[in-house]
């Protein structure tokens, strides 16, 4: 009979495991690890299912995707011109009296603001002189947040933070189309001096604060946190560019559903000033939508994990 602990049977054959928990060099797997293992395959199962439908639907409109994006990154400033336009004395008297600029230089800002921002826009539209056009817009919006005295206005900060980085994807594709042109025939392309992939990471990045504005900013329900939560983790993998193009679609549904409840400025009377402002956010909005509408078309670029996973 054998030895309790023994390594051997009672017919000296060699026993499968050792007793008494003397288990050594065996390899054991926690069942609450591989449970999530388990559940995360099947997420990521489902996510590239979501990732692939997403695709077929999206194809007849895809070569339209860069033009709708450019198109709504640019409307707030074509918005923006209009009411500067239509409101020109009050926007004079704005900066002149309460914010004490001189006269003369109002008048000037003012009129490059609405020079910069009409050209540039169309300049993006059309995706001409992509890097002046940006640097013109890129203008307005910092010295938009001096001049008028929001540059520590919590959700107007991050809402240009999230409009530049819209702008700064539109810039990652002027380098794109630049390196294109400049490359010859039959001679590699040197991928490190590539630098619209240095914008797109950036681009990515500032894109998400709009959302975290609304997180901070709008009062938590139990629906209204599943959301948020919903939400910031998709910004999170639009940041990490993990899944980006589906993240990126939830985000434009997300937003613009949220966009139409919360900034109704066509219900408003055109004297009303809630309409002004309101009317502002939501061009504001659509203009971030426009950047994550071309996330989804491009991906997330070179310096993300959809780019690691396709080398690996």
């Amino acid at each position: 009979m054998a030895m309790r602990g023994s390594r051997y049977n009672a017919g000296g054959m060699p026993l499968a495991h050792e007793d008494d928990g003397s288990r050594r060099g065996s390899v054991y797997e926690d069942p609450n690890e591989s449970s999530l293992k388990s559940n995360l395959r099947v997420v990521q199962e489902h996510a590239e299912k979501i990732d692939n439908m997403l695709g077929v639907i999206a194809k007849p409109v895809k070569p339209y995707l860069p033009a709708v994006g450019r198109f709504l990154i640019v409307a707030t400033f074509i918005e923006d011109a209009l009411r500067i336009f239509s409101q020109w004395g009050d926007q004079v008297y704005y900066i002149w009296n309460v914010r004490h600029i001189p006269h003369f230089i109002s008048v000037i800002y003012l009129a490059l603001n609405i020079l910069f921002m009409l050209i540039g826009s169309i300049a993006v539209i059309l995706k001409k002189r992509l890097e002046i056009a940006v640097g013109g817009l890129l203008f307005v919006v910092i010295s938009q947040a001096f001049v008028y005295g929001l540059i520590f206005n919590f959700q107007f900060f991050f809402r240009n933070v999230s409009l530049i980085g819209g702008l700064l994807l539109v810039l990652s594709d002027a380098f794109v189309h630049d390196r294109r042109n400049l490359s010859l025939p039959g001679l590699p392309m040197i991928e490190d001096k590539d630098k619209s992939k240095y914008f797109q990471l950036a681009g990515r990045i500032l894109l998400i604060f709009l959302f975290l504005a609304y997180m901070v900013t709008k009062k938590w329900t139990l629906f209204g946190s599943f959301l948020n939560l919903t939400g910031l983790s998709a910004c999170v993998l639009v940041v990490v560019g993990y899944k980006a193009r589906l993240s990126a679609s939830f985000l434009v549904i997300m937003l613009s559903i949220q966009n139409l409840i919360t900034n109704p400025y066509w219900r408003y009377g055109a004297k009303n000033p809630t309409r002004d402002f309101l009317r502002y956010e939501h061009f504001q909005t659509l203009s971030i939508v426009g950047g994550l509408i071309l996330l989804v078309n491009t991906g997330a670029g070179r310096i993300s994990i959809d780019e690691k996973k396709k080398i690996y």
